[in-house]
């Protein structure tokens, strides 16, 4: 069912022994899929694309290369599954949910080493990973019992009206690279739980995550045809992408990626009007003010900007502290730096900072800090790639920053931290307000009337006071303006994939 001639369906056994250039870092031939998944079976393509090991530049192995005609039965699959899945009772449909979340934590270990294996990250940061992950799974299965309608005071006596709340259909998820688990999670779980179908085309760097968690959900008993996953390279994501945004069959969009990504599949998105969730770039100020409690806020700033090797959405971009604690900031910073991060390959235990993506990303973070150096910003530590290899490089921290550097107007998602001071505390919250791609703010401060103005100035979808790392499965995620559509996680996040219906039932 689902399947396009011409397409190899293989068996159940498809699981690949691959293993990298390392011996203890072999990866479970029973979780690592090399084929699409589409209505439940495994479906092998003509073509494969490479996976590499970031940090070695090595092959890891080669995954089916889907293209429009894989996405289409993808798209059909999901549909045709997608009715039998919306009546199951919610409770059936939680218990399916927490199957696979149980069946996640029981394999931790093995999901936690392919993270690291296609994306770099250290193994302790990609196990805490796999335990995000598998929360929203947990998180949503309850919210699945939670769906409720209302009954409104009608106008007349002879009516009663009613609301009730009905899953969208069929959602597309097109997830990035930089959490190749967690951000499939976040958005399946609650399409599941609301009675919707999907289709995911994960990162062309990371599709290893999504496969593995196509067989723990056949494994937990999730239908056919209800999580599918279409693989493809880079070549083919342009035509993946389209499909998913126009095929009429498709509701629901939600999209994890650039701004720029995000504005191309709004406008195919817009042809047949779907529902959409954009998770798009960020841009986060971390504001550090004279009354902040130094230490706390150093913690706070290594937490959040080198987390992931600064590779993440919600990454400080740019640190703005005030003047009369700049200097105390950037010595206690500078040190944490040197003494806490370390960088190497991910299973290496002492590896706090893996390699980045791949070279392009390496060259966008030598392009910040060559352009800031050449206006006078000042290298206080690192700067440079690692001699680890081409895709490493050193946490770096700029000072003598300012506003007309690309490191403060574009998002660097990498391992570089620009220091910026002001006189004044409001040009400060205002200066991190004025730009338009704003996911997340953070702040430090021990002054109460300080904290709640900011916080309520902050023009962001969340704000981290005096914390560092903010997100969580019971947390509304998600961005303003340019930064995107929609929430994440939460209460509120199950009602992006739900329609609401209105019921006049008169003559009574």
């Amino acid at each position: 069912r689902g399947v396009t001639p011409g397409v190899c369906c293989a068996g159940p056994g498809v699981g690949l022994p691959w293993t990298s250039m390392i011996p203890d870092q072999a990866l479970s031939a029973a979780l690592v899929r090399r084929a699409g998944l589409v209505g439940g079976r495994w479906v092998e393509t003509a073509a494969a694309f490479p996976v590499q090991d970031p940090a070695s530049g090595e092959e890891l192995g080669r995954v089916s290369d889907c293209g429009a005609a894989e996405a289409r039965a993808a798209v059909r699959a999901a549909h045709e599954a997608g009715a039998a899945w919306g009546r199951l009772p919610a409770k059936e449909r939680s218990a399916r949910l927490r199957r696979w979340y149980e069946l996640m934590m029981e394999n931790k270990e093995e999901l936690a080493r392919i993270i690291t294996a296609e994306n770099g990250k250290p193994l302790r940061e990609a196990q805490g990973e796999i335990t995000y992950s598998a929360s929203f799974l947990e998180w949503f299965a309850e919210e699945a019992r939670r769906i409720y309608g209302d009954v409104i005071p009608a106008s007349a006596k002879d009516r009663r009206v009613l609301v009730l709340k009905q899953p969208v259909g069929v959602a597309a998820i097109i997830t990035p690279w930089n959490f190749p688990s967690a951000m499939i999670t976040r958005k399946v779980g609650a399409a599941l739980a609301a009675g919707c179908t999907v289709v995911v085309k994960p990162a062309e760097d990371t599709p290893l995550s999504a496969l593995a968690l196509g067989e723990l959900a056949n494994q937990a008993g999730i239908p056919a045809g209800v999580y599918n996953v279409v693989p493809c390279s880079r070549q083919q994501t342009a035509a993946v992408g389209e499909v998913l945004c126009t095929d009429p069959l498709v509701s629901k969009i939600s999209f994890t990626g650039s701004t720029a990504t995000g504005k191309i599949l709004l406008k195919h998105a817009a042809g047949t009007v779907k529902r959409v969730s954009m998770e798009l770039g960020g841009h986060a100020p971390f504001i550090v003010f004279d009354s902040a409690n130094v230490d706390r806020a150093v913690a706070g700033a290594l937490a959040s900007k080198y987390r992931n090797s600064g590779q993440t959405c919600v990454c400080t971009n740019r640190f703005l502290v005030q003047k009369g604690i700049h200097d105390e900031f950037v010595e206690k910073f500078a040190k944490a730096i040197d003494k806490e991060l370390h960088v190497g390959n991910g299973f290496d235990a002492k590896t706090t900072q893996g390699p980045l993506i791949n070279e392009k990303a390496v060259e966008k973070v030598e392009k910040h800090i060559k352009d800031a150096v050449s206006q006078g910003a000042s290298v206080v530590t690192g700067g440079k790639r690692h001699s680890l290899g081409k895709n490493f490089f050193e946490p770096t921290l700029l000072t003598n920053v300012t506003t007309k550097m690309l490191c403060t107007q574009e998002e660097t998602f990498g391992p570089l931290a620009p220091s910026l001071f002001q006189s004044s505390a409001i040009v400060l919250t205002d200066f991190s307000s004025c730009i338009c791609v704003c996911t997340t703010g953070y702040f430090y401060s021990q002054d109460p009337a300080q904290i709640w103005r900011v916080a309520e100035q902050l023009e962001v979808g969340m704000v981290g006071v005096n914390e560092g790392i903010i997100s969580s499965a019971e947390c509304p995620f998600g961005g303003v303006k340019e930064s995107g559509l929609g929430r994440e996680g939460s209460k509120y996040g199950i009602d992006e994939y739900l329609e609401i219906k209105y019921v006049c039932f008169g003559g009574l």
